[in-house]
């Protein structure tokens, strides 16, 4: 007797065989194809990258704020401009 385990591997790798060899495999991986050429095209960045810009583009404010404050401080004028 095919002990529960194995049964359900073969099952699946059986599935997984059976699905490989259709029509819909094909499609799938021209989908894809497709989604990443797009993509590609429509020059997106990872979230990583826009997580560093963010952080970049924080610390500058950041720093504008810093030199906003001692030109003020330099120029004798203590109160904020907005």
């Amino acid at each position: 007797m095919i002990a529960p385990n194995q049964w359900m591997d073969d099952f699946q790798k059986n599935m997984s065989e059976m699905l490989a060899k259709t029509p819909a495999a094909d499609i799938e991986r021209n989908v894809k194809a497709l989604m990443a050429q797009t993509f590609s095209r429509m020059d997106l960045i990872t979230r990583e990258e826009f997580d560093i810009q963010a952080e970049l583009l924080g610390r500058a404010i950041q720093r504008i704020e810093t030199l906003e404050a001692r030109v003020r401080a330099l120029e004798g004028d203590t109160s904020p401009e907005e």
